[in-house]
């Protein structure tokens, strides 16, 4: 794994921002636009998964990222839990809600993993050396 310098690097946040990207297609391209209340849930928690990853890698320390990238995995199921409810509204289709279930299923797991990994790291983060 190459040095990462910026949160921009982390495999992490780039799904994450492919995930906003899937749901601001879904926004602007289905029955999703017409009602309020679960396109504005839906962008809101898609959201939080980029923001929290971004913020707990600035905050410089496993720890604080740990608890961000917890509360971004937290938004990742969030997100699942609406795709269903958007496709049992007839919202979304059943293969655009395949499509973005597979998209955070994966999401999730590989924040999972790189929890793991920080929590096993002997390096404790940059404002600890």
């Amino acid at each position: 794994m190459g040095k990462i310098l910026k949160f921009e690097d982390l495999e992490i946040w780039r799904l994450a921002r492919e995930i906003c990207q899937y749901v601001e297609f879904l926004i602007q391209n289905t029955n999703l636009k017409t009602n309020y209340s679960p396109k504005d849930q839906i962008d809101r928690s898609s959201g939080s998964i980029m923001d929290n990853i971004a913020e707990g890698f600035e905050r410089n320390g496993n720890r604080e990222f740990i608890q961000f990238l917890s509360i971004a995995k937290g938004s990742s199921g969030e997100v699942k839990s609406q795709s269903y409810r958007a496709f049992d509204k007839k919202l979304i289709s059943e293969e655009q809600y395949l499509k973005l279930n597979e998209m955070v299923e994966l999401e999730k797991n590989k924040i999972g993993s790189m929890m793991n990994y920080l929590n096993n790291c002997e390096i404790k983060g940059l404002k600890f050396k």
